[in-house]
């Protein structure tokens, strides 16, 4: 009998190999000093010379001549060599032989030397070998890539055993058949589009494929190669097509895009509730059909959320879903409503085991929810849920409640990769909302002392000089809801404020802060004081509708006096809503109320603000105050104004020296409200400080524009600003010439900053866009943002401003 032949690693018989033929190359080694150190019985076969006679001597003897300078030279520092060289036989003849040498490191104890040299050449076989054509293709047919090969009408020739089974049809099916009529799919009309470009231009193209091929349930990613086939006179003879499965790389490259966007959405906020739906919005569509965030009701309270053993039954509260479908109909649990989950749910088994879980839904799951809980079985049963993916949350070893992730529309099952994408999504928003609910306890017992108290510091500005007091009430009336706010706005601009929430206590304080915070957002949108005014008077009715349907509290009141002053022009645009006038003090001139249009106090809605403007010299007090200061008990409202007149027709330069003596003067020794005071003296921007340019509605027009600014900076001393200066003015002139009205007008501002503004006539407002890959336009605004400190829009009656802001060169 014949022995059985040795088996590979899965039990298959392996055919004998015939061993290798040494003799077939030429083996040389040769040292660092050109001493032939080794002798193969190829090299003996090849030049005709034994080991014996060759070992140990000069390399050079072996040349049928001196070897070339250049290609001694060439062998300095390099790894390998290739090339010719010119043997001499042992009997005489001239071999003419191709070389390729090996530098191999030494040990440096060997010897001395540090590297020797491994020369291999062919040497020519005698016996016959197989038809090398025949043997190509069958590496063709065989090949594990899936290859095609079309002539030059782009009709398939030869396909090989791979692009059958891609394809599910033999190459005698497919003979004779163009790529668009193999693949009925627009991927196979692009292909031959690029396979003609192949034929007419001879060059190699490539695309990448999303095609759905016979039998597969989901799409598959192809990275398609296209080369020119060439006869020997370089005509191209035929399409050689080779493809590559590049679905689990394809869908590796997904996963890592989806974890990046979870680290850029999941966590924007300190909201617990709105993390929970930006996680949820992450994940649907590219992960799940449906998402489901529910926390232990627990974690609201005051208390630490437990992480000993769990409840039985498990009760959740859900805080978000999301699903492909619009209004969330898989839903069963409403949000904000607290539900029990059946010991044998997929949430609260991986609750109790602290791990992931992937269940598919077969019959046997849907009987058993069936029984446990009927409306969520018959939702499952409705839209197909066919696997769920539940994941803990966990944040710094404490149990937050689990994330639910399940499929019904997508055919495919959840998979490994899948359970550790859903982990890493998860741990995010499970950090983000541990973050979030840790700032919101703190938030909720500190929010009454933090919201009353004032800033500390007033931002920097160059455009008025202030001092301020705040004087709380006695200890018996309770801290009130008076403030006030220094803005800077664009343009070197400033916005004063002054306000005062009617009433005491926590819902007064609250609301100041909420008041506060939304002047400063609206500020920073550059309303005029009008329709600042009048947009805060929309908040407080809506705050008086929220306190009236959760706590029935009596509508909030609030009054409030908001001017916005520019050192460019000298004027001060100032409007009132039930609050006091504010007092002006012009150099050289006595105290005087300012006379505003007078205002209704927010809250009442409906009634209009109007603004007054009024022209400020350089070293003008402007005094902003609360109706505390002037109004008391014992004593008429007109009595305090006068005392806060005569004060500051007293007082000295200084603004602190000024705040002293009206709050001494003025202010009753026990005051019944809060006091805020706001003094202002103002400073302007010279001509020296401000150049403006007309610029003309035509294209050609920016290049002149950005000589004007280059000569311009270089008067200011501000060269080194000139490179950006000149990119954003370019693109800020090109938007308002291309998309605006004229007449256009540029003007840069010499302040703490230099500001660049640009002015037209359109009320429409740009916007930053992320521009595509092959979009000639779309960069400009976003340039802008990378080159500036801050840019900005603002509209005025007249138009709109386009302005940016860039920090000057350090001196």
């Amino acid at each position: 009998m014949t022995p059985p032949g040795p088996t590979g690693d899965e039990g298959v018989a392996l055919r004998p190999v015939p061993p290798f033929d040494e003799a077939a190359t030429a083996r040389a080694v040769v040292d660092a000093h050109g001493m032939v150190t080794g002798w193969s019985e190829g090299a003996q076969r090849l030049v005709g010379h034994p080991a014996s006679a060759v070992i140990g001597r000069p390399a050079a003897v072996l040349l049928a001549g001196d070897p070339p300078r250049g290609t001694l030279r060439s062998l300095i520092g390099v790894q390998r060599w290739n090339g010719t060289a010119t043997l001499r036989h042992r009997d005489g003849r001239i071999l003419p032989v191709t070389l390729l040498a090996h530098r191999r490191d030494l040990d440096s104890g060997v010897d001395g030397e540090a590297h020797e040299w491994l020369l291999v050449s062919p040497v020519s076989r005698d016996q016959p070998q197989p038809d090398e054509d025949v043997l190509i293709g069958w590496s063709l047919i065989q090949s594990p890539c899936t290859m095609a090969l079309y002539d030059p009408g782009l009709r398939l020739l030869r396909a090989n055993a791979d692009m059958e089974r891609v394809m599910g049809l033999s190459e005698a099916e497919m003979r004779g058949l163009r790529v668009s009529e193999i693949v009925l799919d627009p991927q196979g009309e692009r292909t031959e589009e690029l396979m003609r470009r192949v034929v007419a231009t001879g060059e190699q193209q490539h695309l990448e494929a999303v095609l759905q091929l016979a039998g597969d349930a989901h799409d598959s990613v192809w990275s398609v190669s296209l080369a020119p086939v060439r006869d020997p006179r370089g005509t191209v003879r035929g399409v050689l097509l080779s493809a590559h499965d590049m679905t689990e790389q394809h869908l590796a490259r997904q996963r890592l895009a989806l974890v990046a966007e979870a680290g850029v959405r999941i966590g924007t906020t300190l909201d617990l509730a709105r993390t929970a739906r930006e996680m949820a919005d992450v994940a649907v569509g590219s992960l799940a059909d449906f998402v489901t965030v529910d926390l232990l009701p627990d974690i609201d309270d005051d208390q630490e959320p437990r992480a000993t053993t769990l409840p039985r039954p498990v009760e959740l509260r859900r805080v978000a879903n999301q699903s492909v479908l619009p209004g969330c109909p898989e839903a069963v649990v409403p949000l904000g409503s607290v539900a029990t989950y059946p010991r044998s749910s997929p949430a609260a088994e991986c609750l109790a085991s602290g791990q992931p879980l992937i269940q598919q839904v077969s019959p046997a799951v849907v009987d058993r929810w069936a029984s446990q809980a009927p409306d969520r079985a018959e939702r499952m049963q409705r839209f197909g849920f066919h696997s769920v993916l539940a994941v803990p949350m966990r944040a710094r070893g404490v149990t937050l409640g689990v994330a639910t992730f399940s499929r019904h529309r997508r055919p495919e099952p959840f998979e490994q990769d899948d359970l550790l994408l859903a982990q890493e999504i998860t741990a995010r928003a499970a950090l983000s909302i541990d973050n979030a609910r840790r700032y919101t306890r703190e938030r909720d017992t500190s929010l009454t002392l933090q919201s009353s108290l004032l800033p500390q510091r007033l931002p920097r500005q160059s455009a008025v000089e202030v001092a301020s007091r705040y004087l709380p009430a006695g200890a018996q009336v309770g801290v009130g809801g008076d403030w006030f706010d220094v803005i800077p706005l664009s343009g070197a601009r400033v916005a004063l404020v002054v306000g005062d929430v009617v009433g005491h206590g926590i819902q007064a304080s609250a609301s100041m802060g909420r008041l506060r915070t939304a002047v400063r957002t609206l500020a920073d949108v550059d309303l005029s004081p009008d329709e600042l005014l009048t947009h805060l008077d929309d908040l407080v009715n809506r705050l008086s509708a929220e306190n009236d349907d959760t706590s029935g509290a009596a509508d909030i009141g609030a009054t409030c006096m908001y001017a916005v002053y520019d050192p460019v022009s000298r004027r001060c645009t100032l409007a009132r809503a039930g609050h006091p006038e504010p007092v002006l003090l012009r150099p050289g001139d006595e105290a005087r109320v300012l006379e505003l249009p007078a205002g209704p106090p927010l809250g009442l809605g409906g009634l209009p603000f109007e603004a007054a403007e009024v022209e400020l010299p350089p070293g003008s007090l402007l005094v902003l105050h609360t109706d505390g200061l002037i109004e008391a008990r014992d004593r008429d409202i007109d009595v305090g104004i006068e005392l806060l007149l005569r004060a500051l027709d007293r007082s000295g330069p200084a603004l602190e020296d000024i705040c002293d003596a009206v709050v001494q003067d003025v202010l009753p020794a026990r005051p019944g409200d809060d006091v805020a005071l706001l003094i202002a003296r103002t400073r302007a921007l010279d001509s020296a400080h401000v150049a403006s340019w007309d610029v003309p509605p035509r294209p050609s027009a920016v290049a002149e524009i950005r000589d004007r600014v280059s000569r311009q900076l270089e008067q200011w001393g501000l060269g080194e600003a000139a490179f950006v200066t000149e990119l954003v003015v370019s693109e800020l002139v090109t938007n308002a010439i291309r998309y605006g009205e004229p007449p256009v007008q540029l003007r840069l501002i010499l302040d703490r900053n230099l500001i660049c503004e640009v002015s037209d006539v359109s009320s429409t407002a740009p916007h930053m866009r992320r521009a595509r890959v092959y979009d000639e336009g779309g960069r400009g605004l976003l340039l802008v943002a990378q080159l500036c400190q801050r840019w900005g829009t603002r509209h005025t009656y007249r138009g709109k401003t386009i302005w940016a802001e860039q920090p000057l060169p350090a001196a």
